[in-house]
């Protein structure tokens, strides 16, 4: 009459319905009538126990017990054997009661909640959902039943991912499916439980068009409405949370016009029920779905003594000689309730080895507040029987997770474009370097710049610029099988065109750098420059990657790899997540290759650096350009080691990492290009030395004395080093005897002031030594020539004073000396 099912009180006045008609029936049980005796066990074991006992041990005998609730009839049917008694249930749909062993008299008119599970698993098939979650009341009925949904579930192929459990408080069970993105879920409580949870789903939001809650359909239909002090959600927020949630319900009331063994068809006996209620509201009434199985039940239980009077009397006894050890009689009602099978108000009647009632199942959902037939299922049969009127919140059924949809990050196309227009321009002008540097590789100018190394440098250049297009091709242009020969391509061009324009630049700094910062022994061996060798180096770092490139690809080749990023949300309220996909060329030990090949780039890059900086004063006519080359190789190396690393940072963000190396790779051509063979076409062009038969003609005897320019130079150098030694030793003397001059001065002045004074006013002449060694020329000057010019009195007055010493004479220059070594 009251707890978690309160199905008594309106199974209690149909039971009473049942009773008064069997007992005026003259064709059931003539000589007997039947007499109820009730208590509200509240649903409660325990209280239901205290009862048990107080009808066992107080007059008079019961044939028969008639529990309610699952929790109760468990304690009951469990018991009832050791008592010898039939038990017979009207609202026990616990799957754990269908086991004879250990219920061996009991029966029931109200179906299995297992029959609510292949009712469920056919709509989730029906709706497509594979993944489901579960939340339910920590009873035994409602853990045997979800123990049977998960093993129908496992055999159809739906996964049950998330399930949990509450003894009273519903909120953590309730967050926990919130956080593991529960949205199809079955709910097994009683209905004060019911509200409850719902209060909490309510406060989760977790309702809505996203989310379909399966719950049990014997609750009153008013159940969301009651006023529960254990709750503090309001009447509207609980009908917003539960709306549009499906119900799987066993048919408890005869949808055909029949006329059973209470000759009553079910609305008659609902029209009399609704008199007997005396104008209650059955949405308010607890059990008013139920009441027809409690009116089938006490018709069972009738039918079943009638039909056991006959047996029994043949044996020669009576019902009434039942008592508590008599096994025969139990056997024989036990026998005639097995063998049921009449049309009652609630269908037809019929127990099955397990005592418990077969019976279709009603699917209704909760529609703007009140609950709407939507279909039938006979499990039987495996027949659904659908209306096709079921509605929801959203466009259709939700989906049973959240739809993930992958989508490709693919380049930004404008970027691409912008960048190879770029890249086209720059083949173009390589196209015109390499064209004017062999149209004119008979200039004396460009042939001192080694032009075949320029043009492997341009035919490098435009290779590097050529990979710039595979380097932006992706899933939006290739397809995915052809992807991994756009990886190949990538690799390669980069590879040998950086390989031919840094490689052939490379190699001019450092014979440069080799020939003139050895040893003046060491110069004179090689300073006649053989070409060939200049290509052998080139060739060299060529193979060298070549190798290193087919190595890679034999032993680990490249691949497509998908990197996966993030789920985002999509703008809008919609039920899916984007999960974004990036597309990469790679191995499976990229890294380790990627830091061989960058080792072994980076040391080149390095020492070019350093080359260059050795070499950036040095001037040679063998190589004209190794200036603009060392410029070049500081513009490329400082491009290479900044957007090496950034770029493997950047990997994840495509039209970054793009950008940087793409633009890299053209600012790097670029400005080699334009630092190598734009002042050679200035120089061209402005001097107008073009390629011509004539002009050839003409500097044929200037080329051979061009020749020699150099060697004289060399020459000049190692004599004016000569000469600076020279004029350093003079000076330091010269400054010696200025000094003692001073001192001599100052002594002669203290001794003779009169004479120094006549000395200074007569201008005495400088006396020439006779020192032949002061008076030869260095080598490869003529002999000086008598010079009259007068020299500052100072030296004459020095001449003067020193004649009369041997000594200074002997170290005293001549006056064209003086001024051949002051020149």
């Amino acid at each position: 009459m009251s707890g978690g099912w309160p199905g008594g009180q309106a199974c209690l006045p149909s039971a009473q319905m049942a009773l008064d008609l069997v007992n005026k029936r003259t064709d059931i049980l003539p000589e007997y009538e039947l007499e109820l005796i009730h208590y509200d066990s509240m649903c409660d074991p325990g209280e239901a126990t205290k009862l048990l006992y107080d009808l066992l041990y107080t007059e008079p005998i019961k044939m028969v017990l008639m529990p309610g609730c699952s929790s109760v009839s468990t304690l009951v049917a469990e018991a009832a054997r050791m008592w010898n008694l039939i038990v017979l249930s009207y609202g026990s749909s616990s799957p754990a009661l269908s086991n004879r062993q250990r219920f061996p008299t009991f029966f029931r008119t109200h179906p299995s909640a297992t029959l609510h599970n292949p009712t469920r698993v056919q709509l989730f098939q029906k709706w497509k959902w594979t993944k489901i979650a579960t939340i339910q009341q920590t009873t035994e009925v409602f853990t045997s039943t979800l123990d049977d949904l998960e093993a129908r579930t496992k055999e159809a192929g739906i996964e049950i991912s998330v399930r949990q459990s509450f003894l009273t408080d519903p909120a953590p069970a309730v967050k926990n499916l919130k956080r593991q993105d529960a949205r199809i879920i079955v709910g097994l409580f009683y209905e004060t439980e019911a509200r409850k949870v719902f209060c909490e789903v309510y406060k989760e939001k977790l309702y809505g068009k996203k989310y379909v809650w399966f719950l049990i359909g014997w609750y009153a239909d008013n159940w969301f409405k009651i006023k529960d002090p254990s709750i503090n959600c309001t009447v509207e927020q609980m009908t917003e949370a539960v709306e549009g949630h499906v119900t799987t319900e066993i048919v408890m009331l005869n949808p055909e016009t029949v006329r059973g063994a209470s000759n009553l068809t079910s609305q008659e006996f609902l029209n009399q029920l609704m008199s007997k209620l005396g104008g209650k509201n059955p949405e308010e009434t607890g059990g008013f779905q139920e009441a027809p199985l409690a009116y089938d039940a006490v018709w069972a239980l009738a039918l079943a003594l009638n039909k056991t009077v006959g047996p029994l009397k043949a044996k020669g006894r009576r019902l009434e000689d039942f008592n508590y050890n008599n096994r025969d009689i139990t056997a024989e009602i036990y026998r005639a309730l097995n063998t049921s099978s009449f049309e009652g108000v609630s269908g037809h009647v019929v127990f099955d080895a397990q005592g418990s009632r077969m019976a279709w199942t009603l699917i209704e959902q909760l529609q703007g507040g009140s609950y709407k037939k939507i279909g039938y299922f006979d499990s039987t049969k495996g027949n659904l029987s659908w209306y096709g009127n079921d509605r929801w919140i959203g466009p259709g059924p939700p989906a049973d997770q959240t739809v993930v949809i992958e989508e490709f990050r693919f380049l930004s196309q404008k970027l691409f474009v912008s960048v190879s227009v770029f890249a086209g321009l720059g083949i173009l002008l390589g196209i015109v370097c390499l064209t004017f540097n062999i149209y004119n590789s008979n200039v004396r100018y460009i042939q001192n710049s080694q032009p075949y190394l320029n043009n492997m440098t341009a035919v490098g250049c435009m290779m590097a610029l050529a990979a710039v297009f595979p380097l932006g091709l992706d899933g939006h242009h290739v397809h995915r099988k052809q992807f991994p020969v756009v990886c190949q391509f990538r690799l390669w061009l980069l590879g040998l065109g950086f390989s031919l324009a840094y490689g052939s630049m490379f190699t001019k700094i450092w014979w440069v750098h080799t020939v003139f910062t050895k040893k003046d022994d060491k110069k004179e061996k090689r300073k006649h420059l053989e070409p060939w060798k200049l290509y052998a180096t080139v060739g060299v770092l060529l193979v060298i990657d070549v190798l290193s490139l087919m190595i890679w690809q034999i032993v680990d080749p490249l691949h497509i790899t998908v990197e996966k990023f993030v789920r985002e949300a999509p703008k809008g309220d919609l039920d899916v997540l984007v999960q974004p996909l990036l597309e990469h060329c790679s191995s499976d030990k990229m890294n380790t290759w990627l830091g061989v090949v960058y080792g072994y780039k980076g040391l080149l890059l390095l020492l070019g650096i350093f080359l260059a900086y050795e070499t950036k004063s040095i001037s040679t006519e063998k190589i004209n350009d190794h200036r603009a080359v060392g410029m070049a190789i500081y513009n490329v190396s400082v491009l290479c080691m900044i957007t090496a690393p950034v770029t493997m940072i950047l990997s994840s963000q495509q039209d970054a990492s793009f950008a940087f190396a793409s633009l890299a790779i053209v600012f790097s051509v670029y400005i080699t290009l334009v630092v190598l063979f734009v002042p050679k076409m200035r120089r061209l062009i402005t001097r107008g030395e073009w390629q011509s038969d004539t002009q050839e003609t003409v500097k044929t005897q200037g080329s051979s004395t061009n020749n020699n320019d150099e060697e004289k130079s060399r020459q000049l150098e190692r004599e004016n080093k000569e000469l600076q030694k020279i004029i350093q030793e003079k000076e330091e003397r010269v400054s010696e005897l200025r000094n003692q001059l001073v001192e001599r001065q100052a002594l002669r002045s203290r001794r003779r002031p009169s004479t120094a004074n006549q000395n200074h006013s007569t201008p005495l002449l400088p006396v020439p030594s006779n020192d032949p060694k002061s008076l030869i020329p260095p080598p490869g000057y003529p002999n000086p020539t008598p010079d009259n010019h007068s020299l500052p009195p100072s030296f004459s007055n020095s001449s003067n004073l020193y004649q009369p010493d041997g000594k200074i004479s002997r170290n005293n220059c001549h006056t064209s000396r003086l001024q051949l070594l002051y020149k």
